[in-house]
């Protein structure tokens, strides 16, 4: 039963970490009703966990132009210096989350809280998108190191629960210029040190200090959150040639009314 749960918990985390619709929130109420058994800090480490393999799957699915080796000489230096951008971009989070993360989720870790924040970001989203804001980086490689800068800067803000990485970058980035495409795929890129970085930190917090079957929930949640991801990835590249992140909205707000009403007068 435990590797159900395990299965369950990771294609929540799997769909929701790359959509801009927060896997917090999503998390949240899915613990209502789903028990790992092993603590909550094991729980809370499991999360963090599996999402490294999640992060992979934007490896596999980016290879060509995320590998510097191999290609012409032109293509080697615009991919090594995406990567510099990236790592300017990750500046923030690696100054500030180390600092303030346990501060914040100590103070903003309510429910009420990721209930605002999904809201807030789902108004966002659909005002971003009626304002048709100019575009001056029409693909990932036209982003220059300051907006690289102003996307980590976002970033920041996904340290208070609810927000999603992925749309506080998303939204930084179409704020500061870019297209839906390079302000989706430059937040792919961005999650690969962040991710790793937060995952890195989880397991020397804990010691890696886990059981053979915990072991095994982690194992079995990593593959499904690997091809869950990669699936997403694939999906979202798609949907947004077509759609605008509008639905992402909307779909916040909603979901942020039912936190809302669950945790009131449901769990009350």
């Amino acid at each position: 039963m435990d590797y159900l749960k395990s299965v369950f918990l990771a294609v929540i985390e799997g769909v929701t970490e790359f959509l801009p619709i927060s896997s917090t929130g999503h998390l949240k109420l899915a613990e209502e009703f789903v028990d790992l058994g092993h603590g909550p800090e094991f729980a809370h480490a499991f999360i963090v966990i599996i999402q490294l393999p999640a992060i992979l799957s934007i490896v596999f699915y980016f290879w060509r132009d995320l590998w510097p080796f191999g290609g012409d000489r032109e293509k080697r230096d615009a991919i090594i210096l995406q990567w510099f951008k990236i790592a300017v971009a990750f500046l923030p989070a690696a100054v500030l989350g180390p600092l303030l993360n346990d501060a914040i989720e100590g103070v903003l870790s309510g429910t009420y809280v990721i209930a605002a924040a999904l809201i807030i970001g789902g108004m966002l989203l659909i005002v971003l998108e009626r304002m048709h804001m100019t575009v001056r980086h029409e693909t990932v490689r036209d982003i220059g190191f300051r907006v690289a800068l102003g996307i980590g800067a976002f970033q920041c803000l996904a340290m208070i629960p609810g927000t999603s990485r992925s749309a506080a970058t998303i939204i930084g980035a179409m704020m500061l210029g870019a297209s839906r495409g390079a302000a989706a795929e430059f937040s792919f890129f961005l999650a690969i040190p962040t991710m790793i970085g937060a995952t890195a930190y989880t397991v020397l917090k804990s010691g890696a200090n886990f059981t053979g079957s915990q072991w095994g929930l982690i194992a079995t949640g990593s593959v499904v959150s690997f091809v869950t991801a990669y699936a997403v990835v694939a999906f979202l590249m798609n949907y947004i040639r077509k759609h605008d992140f509008s639905a992402f909205g909307w779909y916040r707000i909603a979901l942020g009314v039912v936190v809302i009403v669950y945790f009131a007068f449901i769990a009350a």
